[in-house]
């Protein structure tokens, strides 16, 4: 499973954080405002109680309960409640719509004369000072209420106040959160993808300098100006790291080109002089043979150095190249005229549109087509076949080679265009060949623009796809 980008996850977990930030405020502040909106009603049931303990006596102003739902904001006119008893617990007055599941619990019983009554704003959160009434809070049957009891040296005063305003007042609280939370989510989530892509730009810069790097582009270099502090040590390093390797490519390619170059001559000397003797050697001798077999050993040796040369060229970027526009459907018909002598007892098959015009090196295009048809013969099975099909697509002209094979490993199909490679473990010979015809391949076929490539396949075959740009 692919793991998501990490701007991505940047993202998700500031939202996440953010977002648990915000409920936890939404809570917390959801429950203080309750609560201050309580103590708020307390103190002024308190303060309404003390001026009550004046009127005890049954000279409570019918309306009062009604003024005070009025004063209070409270809604309609049985959202507050009044009720006195005298020291007897009998009822002195109460109002119509008292909820008789209403329990008042009184604190205490005063001993002092009643305190001349405060303002609200005087009285202070009541838990700073020593109250002189008790609340409680009741559920009954229209609802939640807040009661108010205050013991007098007559009886007992009790006010309810409903408290279904608070609770509309929370419930629009909390629709409100409903509403700009995730509103705010959406643009933290937003803040945060842009400020992370923000952040990251120096590592996407760097990701496109690296994907520039080539053979040919290892001069490429990140400039550190303009760069954040955190990412300069980063950018300095990947700098030095070019470097080093520039240095090193150019070494080795400088080396196995100049010795590819040293090795010519004195293969091509030791070539004429075994062939000389070999004229000279007495016909069918073991020196004779001996010869041959050195001669044949030479020539391996100069295909090697020439391939190297060319190898080490393409790697400096410095392969000379003549291209004209080659009749690519002529040449592969020529280079399949002679598949049927050099393997009669395999089936050939071929698919080539007329008339398919590239613009290449010919004699470096023959080389490569040459090495994938020997491949093609070489690594056959007894009995086989050889397809081969050329056609041109918008842009660029397609040839494939498929071949009947054993079923190539995961290791072999990783390491076929490596340079040295063969597919038999033990490098033997009963196979010829010297490992650097697909690499070498490639390579003229990227020089060209073009490439050469591995194609998936059904088991028991193995199929090269090359292509190189179509010349109008």
């Amino acid at each position: 499973m692919t793991q998501p980008s990490f701007r991505r996850r940047l993202a998700v977990w500031t939202s996440v954080l953010a977002g648990g930030a915000l409920l936890g405020f939404a809570l917390l502040s959801s429950w203080l405002i309750n609560q201050a909106k309580v103590d708020r009603l307390d103190v002024q049931i308190e303060a309404v109680l003390i001026r009550m303990g004046r009127l005890h006596g049954g000279r409570i102003p019918p309306d009062l309960a009604t003024a005070l739902a009025r004063e209070w904001g409270a809604g309609n006119n049985d959202t507050v409640a009044i009720r006195l008893l005298d020291t007897n617990g009998a009822i002195v007055f109460q109002s119509d719509h008292w909820p008789q599941t209403l329990q008042p619990v009184p604190r205490r019983r005063p001993t002092a004369a009643m305190p001349e009554p405060e303002p609200p704003e005087r009285l202070g959160p009541l838990r700073n000072r020593a109250a002189l009434v008790s609340f409680s809070t009741q559920r009954s049957a229209v609802g939640r209420w807040r009661v108010g009891t205050i013991l007098l040296p007559r009886g007992q005063g009790s006010i309810a106040v409903s408290l279904a305003t608070i609770r509309q007042e929370m419930a629009t609280i909390r629709r409100i959160y409903l509403v700009t939370i995730p509103a705010a989510l959406v643009l933290i989530a937003g803040g945060a993808w842009g400020l992370s892509g923000q952040a990251l730009r120096p590592i996407q810069h760097l990701h496109q300098r690296v994907n520039q790097v080539t053979a040919q582009g290892l001069d490429q270099r990140v400039a550190p100006r303009d760069v954040d502090q955190e990412f300069q040590g980063l950018i300095q390093s990947f700098n030095a790291m070019l470097e080093r390797l520039e240095r090193s490519f150019h070494q080795a390619t400088r080396f196995s080109g100049d010795a590819a170059h040293e090795l010519k001559t004195p293969l091509a000397i030791l070539q004429g002089e075994l062939e000389q003797a070999i004229q000279q050697a007495e016909t069918g001798s073991t020196m004779q043979q001996t010869l041959n077999h050195l001669l044949e050993e030479v020539s391996r040796l100069s295909g090697i150095v020439r391939k190297l040369l060319l190898l080490s060229l393409a790697d400096a970027g410095k392969m000379a190249l003549k291209q004209d526009p080659v009749n690519l459907s002529e040449l592969l018909r020529e280079q399949l005229e002679d598949l049927p002598l050099l393997a009669p007892r395999l089936k050939v098959e071929s698919k080539i549109e007329h008339n398919l015009v590239v613009r290449c090196d010919r004699d470096l295009i023959i080389q490569v087509i040459q090495n994938l048809l020997s491949n093609a013969l070489k690594y056959n099975q007894p009995q086989g076949w050889i397809s081969l099909q050329a056609y041109r697509q918008p842009q660029r002209v397609i040839l494939t080679i498929a071949n009947a094979s054993r079923t190539l490993t995961l290791e072999e199909r990783t390491h076929l265009f490596d340079r040295f490679y063969r597919g038999d473990a033990a490098h033997s010979r009963q196979t010829d060949g010297l490992g650097l015809g697909l690499s070498l391949s490639r390579e003229i076929a990227r020089a060209h623009g073009g490439d050469l490539s591995l194609d998936d396949a059904p088991g028991g075959q193995i199929q090269f796809s090359l292509w190189l740009p179509h010349h109008r």
